[in-house]
């Protein structure tokens, strides 16, 4: 069994800590990120519990051939993942998950495929809350060397746990198919944006991209990421900005070029809105580069 813990003080430290997933972390709320992430793994099952204290939004692949039961404990929700699926989301501030990972599922008399209709659905068993509880303990216990996650018939109890809880969950509700619409509106629109990433696209443009109204494309991104989709796009472009001014030698590189490069024109605006997401001025991003 292999025990690890991270304390991150950015957001991309966040996305290379688990094995076999494929992320991106985009920093979404104003302030200085604080992460932290247990990672517990052992033969066929994988235990992890991540929080963080600022609105981050994840796009991510889990591994192949993996079945995730991510367990929302802002939302007490459970959310299933597959390999196949590209998902995203954004967590609310103070987010805490707790996440099962099973490893090949059909070594657990289960395939990925009979449960792909409810892969990225809000699913809520009755006892979701409290198993998710019992997780999170049982690695705050593995961390003080207290319970051995690789005790023989310890991954069995917990993988038979979850899927116990989705014999509970197998009715997706209403609420469950919108967010299958909003999911729908916000990854057409991601597809304009990656296209062109450095661009910024008018609010119209985007709608119509997505194929709906302006008025539905500013709902599925308020349920999706609780803010406008121009400030999404916005947040987006000076994360990239970030990530090179992190990036870049200072030497050799001003923020002006940087924050053109990602279409900020008007550098006073630029550099108040990038101190009023990190908490501190571009210049001083690309001094600690």
């Amino acid at each position: 069994m292999t025990i690890k813990v991270l304390e991150a003080h950015e957001v991309n430290e966040h996305r290379v800590a688990l094995p076999g997933w494929q992320e991106q972390y985009t920093q979404m709320s104003s302030g200085r990120f604080q992460g932290r992430l247990v990672h517990a793994q052992s033969a066929g099952l994988e235990l992890y519990e991540e929080r963080m204290n600022l609105r981050v939004e994840q796009e991510f692949h889990a591994p192949a051939d993996a079945l995730v039961f991510s367990f929302d404990m802002s939302d007490n929700a459970l959310y299933l993942l597959d390999g196949q699926t590209r998902n995203a989301w954004v967590t609310p501030e103070n987010y805490r998950e707790v996440a099962v990972v099973l490893k090949q599922p059909a070594s657990w008399q289960h395939s990925a495929a009979e449960f792909r209709r409810l892969v990225l659905q809000p699913l809520r068993p009755t006892r979701c809350k409290a198993f998710a509880s019992a997780l999170s303990e049982v690695l705050a216990e593995a961390v003080r060397g207290q319970v051995d996650v690789a005790a023989p018939g310890f991954a069995r109890e917990i993988a038979d746990g979850c899927f116990q809880l989705l014999d509970q969950a197998v009715e997706v509700d209403a609420r469950g198919r919108a967010e299958c619409h909003m999911r729908r509106v916000v990854e057409r629109v991601k597809e304009v944006v990656n296209d062109c990433p450095q661009d910024s696209v008018g609010v119209q443009d985007l709608a119509d991209a997505a194929g709906v109204s302006v008025r539905q494309l500013q709902q599925s991104f308020l349920r999706y990421a609780d803010m406008p989709p121009t400030v999404w796009l916005r947040n987006r472009r000076l994360n990239a900005v970030r990530r090179d001014l992190l990036a870049a030698d200072p030497g050799q590189v001003t923020v002006a070029e940087v924050a053109m490069r990602w279409s900020f024109w008007h550098l006073g605006r630029f550099s108040q809105a990038y101190h009023g997401l990190f908490g501190e001025y571009p210049k001083e991003t690309l001094k600690r580069g």
